[in-house]
């Protein structure tokens, strides 16, 4: 898979100033609405685990219609970062490759594709098939300049992308998430407002925990993709944002359709464990 616009490859010798520039950059190319051409009915998985033929048993998609869809996630051995990819075509596993880059600077909130964008890129450009989407474990749009690692890898390759994040990052849910949600259930989360501070040389603008978009603009989704039936304890939503060339609401759309009776997407939860292999391996 190539790299479509190689001016937004991540570069971890930048100073934070310029990355985050960057990022804005990026953000200003992104597209936060449905552009692609698969159907996105198609990418439910269709059948029980272990099922072959995805055609059978009332389903209107034949396997070989079904998209495309990678999740890609992340490991570290030491002060490498190890990334698989997984493609998956209905509950198939199509192909799989890893990729091992330097993680050239620290974990920073906000900054998390410049430590390891450099290794999801290799991976992609390992494969040999194109995906019609791809799941990023981290966020998309949920981000303080609009550009999390899922926009920053989707508009580097120009692929449809889904960020699939575990913490909320910024923005504001329009509902508490602190509570036990039904399977199923999706709070918007939106952006919230930005603080405007005067100082000697002009007016600063205070990131804080804000967004650059517009102030109640929904930028994701918490989303219950599992629940436990009993009433004395909860698994808590994942956090949902488009990346690239997908809408929020099609982003938490796709990762209920994947959800196959775990947290994680089945993409990104197989490229957890594939990387966690490769991990052990290396």
């Amino acid at each position: 898979m190539d790299i479509v616009r190689p001016e937004f490859v991540p570069d971890a010798s930048l100073s934070t100033a310029e990355m985050e520039a960057l990022q804005r950059d990026i953000a200003d190319v992104a597209v936060f609405s449905d552009d692609f051409t698969f159907d996105p009915d198609a990418v439910a998985l269709g059948g029980p685990a272990g099922q072959q033929t995805l055609g059978e048993q009332g389903d209107e998609h034949a396997a070989g219609d079904r998209p495309l869809v990678a999740g890609v996630d992340q490991a570290f051995v030491g002060d490498r970062a190890v990334s698989a990819v997984v493609v998956l075509r209905g509950r198939e596993v199509v192909e799989r490759v890893w990729a091992v880059e330097p993680a050239e600077i620290p974990y920073v909130p906000g900054l998390l594709s410049f430590r390891e964008g450099g290794a999801i890129l290799s991976a992609f450009g390992a494969l040999d098939c194109e995906p019609d989407v791809v799941f990023v474990d981290g966020s998309g749009r949920i981000h303080y300049r609009e550009a999390g690692l899922a926009t920053h890898i989707g508009v580097t390759l120009d692929v449809p992308a889904v960020g699939v994040a575990k913490n909320l990052l910024c923005g504001e849910p329009t509902e508490s998430l602190d509570r036990k949600l039904p399977e199923g259930a999706r709070v918007p989360i939106e952006a919230d407002a930005r603080v405007e501070t005067s100082v000697a040389s002009g007016a600063q603008r205070a990131d804080g925990d804000a967004v650059d978009a517009t102030e109640g603009t929904v930028i994701g989704y918490a989303v219950q993709s599992r629940q436990y039936e009993s009433d004395s304890q909860y698994i808590n939503p994942l956090v949902v944002s488009p990346g690239h060339r997908v809408s929020a609401e099609t982003a938490a759309d796709l990762v209920l359709a994947t959800a196959a009776g775990y947290k994680l997407p089945e993409p990104t939860r197989l490229a957890d464990s594939y990387a966690d292999s490769v991990k052990g391996e290396l």
